[in-house]
């Protein structure tokens, strides 16, 4: 009778003991894991762990969740180091060298934790109180993002650099060179992805990773980069009056000299290597054979970008002689302009 008793007993509890129990995701047992997530078809990071004091069950879901992220990134990471691809270097060009060097920061870092396609999972065991986190995510997946995303930045890159040779033949090289460093970020992005594929598949071709378009984009950058750097960027802001009336003339008739000598011109001073300053007034001296003299007196200043100082400052006077002393007063702002360039040209070709 007791033991009828007792049999009846657990019977009733049995079910109630089942249906208290949370099932294990398959991921928690090692052949399961390895059945369901392949690792030729995975890349997949697994830990654990307690909460912390004062911490509550889901601040510590989302804590060992992006552990377990963190472990498949660094899976990731110490494969793409170990197939980094060859690396373009130059001492030539500092523009190449900076790629180089934020290509290395790039496939070294580990907060590459943006892999697309990245899942999570939390199980809390109930009987223990530890916490699982399971992260994975389809190397297949992987494969078909970074190899579109490659495509796209290769495209932009191409239209970029096809931008810049288009600015550079108006003799627009402040704005090409903005196309060129539109293009760097992108290229650095390029050679990540192409690593990425590599880790992903060993065998991955030559074509498939577009390796020849990235060299012949990058050898493109690099040429027209070491064009734009023998160019000499300058910022020219000039003050001139002809008898109280506003006009451009010296800085007019400065361009077309110093252009000569390799010079373009930015609106925007931040982006020049020298700043020029000019102020420049007419004034009416007196007649001579008939004719009204004028003078022009100038004020120069430049200062060189890159040295942080003013390197020339001058003033001068410029004679001019017309009919009229408005015609006068613009010939010695004219005859300004060639004084200035001689003046300052030592320092621009240094």
């Amino acid at each position: 009778m007791v033991k009828t008793v007792v049999l009846n007993l657990l019977l009733l509890v049995t079910p109630l003991i089942v249906l208290g129990q949370v099932e294990q995701p398959v991921w928690m047992g090692a052949s399961t894991r390895e059945a369901t997530f392949p690792l030729n078809t995975f890349f997949t990071g697994l830990t654990q762990g307690d909460a912390h004091v004062g911490e509550n069950i889901n601040d510590a879901k989302q804590r060992l969740s992006k552990d377990a992220q963190g472990l498949l990134v660094e899976s990731i990471r110490m494969r793409v180091e170990s197939n980094t691809l060859s690396q373009t270097t130059s001492t030539q060009i500092n523009q190449t060298e900076h790629l180089t060097a934020e290509f290395t920061a790039n496939v070294q870092t580990t907060a590459e934790a943006e892999i697309v396609g990245v899942r999570t999972e939390t199980f809390l065991d109930q009987r223990t109180g530890r916490i699982h986190a399971f992260a994975y995510v389809n190397r297949f997946e992987l494969t078909g993002f970074y190899t579109a995303n490659l495509s796209m930045n290769l495209t932009q890159i191409e239209g970029l650099l096809n931008i810049a040779q288009n600015l550079e033949t108006d003799g627009e090289k402040a704005k090409a060179r903005q196309q060129l460093e539109a293009a760097s970020p992108l290229l650095v992005s390029v050679r990540y992805a192409q690593n990425l594929l590599v880790a992903i598949d060993q065998n991955s071709s030559p074509e498939s990773l577009q390796l020849p378009k990235t060299e012949q984009l990058l050898k493109m950058l690099i040429q027209v980069q070491a064009r734009l750097a023998q160019a000499v960027y300058v910022y020219v802001k000039s003050e001139e009056t002809n008898f109280l009336q506003s006009t451009e003339v010296i800085a007019n008739q400065l361009k077309s000299i110093l252009a000569t000598m390799g010079c373009s011109f930015v609106d925007d001073s931040a982006r020049a290597d020298f700043r020029l300053k000019i102020s420049a007034k007419t004034r009416r001296h007196g007649v001579q054979h008939g004719l009204t003299v004028c003078y022009a007196d100038v004020a120069v200043s430049l200062f060189d970008v890159r040295r942080n100082r003013t390197v020339f400052q001058d003033e001068f006077s410029q004679k001019g002689v017309h009919a009229s002393a408005e015609a006068a007063g613009r010939k010695a702002l004219e005859g300004a302009a060639p004084q200035i360039a001689s003046r300052i040209s030592a320092w621009i070709e240094n």
